[in-house]
């Protein structure tokens, strides 16, 4: 895959995503929107958190090593560092899709996480959010995606 959206939609297609970076204080935190927003698009969501047993209501995980299931994509909301190790639980596990969320500023992307993915064959979406492409998409998400595109922040 080889264009941006083309990985979005790739990644949008799954079935057992797991969302790292969920608060136990969900209020306004992106991680927690983007976990309600895969759900209400009929996705599995899991919420990974080492610090909290529930997230809105549902099991939270400690790490992608408990969920119960296989998961297909990781939506990383943790700072960078925190996603150098995430990207690698994903190669042990045989995750193949990492989208590192980021809307203006730093967000979750790391320059060696991403460097790993590439190096182990990982699809990686290393910036933008999930929710300025999962339908439908709310106005200011919209508004989000033309300004992030019309300055050039938009991920290759």
């Amino acid at each position: 895959m080889s264009t941006l959206i083309e990985k979005v939609n790739d990644f949008l297609a799954q079935k057992h995503i797991a969302v790292a970076g969920v608060s136990r204080n969900p209020q306004a935190k992106a991680a927690n929107l983007i976990f309600k927003k895969l759900k209400e698009t009929g996705h599995q969501v899991y919420p990974i958190n080492p610090r909290t047993d529930t997230v809105e209501g549902d099991p939270c995980y400690p790490n992608l090593k408990n969920v119960p299931v296989k998961i297909d994509g990781v939506v990383i909301c943790a700072p960078p560092q925190a996603a150098e190790q995430i990207v690698k639980e994903c190669a042990e596990l045989g995750i193949k899709r990492v989208w590192m969320h980021r809307s203006f500023g730093q967000g979750s992307v790391s320059d060696t996480a991403v460097k790993f993915c590439e190096q182990n064959n990982i699809t990686v979406i290393a910036g933008a959010c999930p929710m300025m492409y999962c339908q439908p998409v709310d106005f200011g998400h919209k508004c989000m995606r033309w300004m992030l595109g019309i300055f050039g922040k938009l991920p290759h």
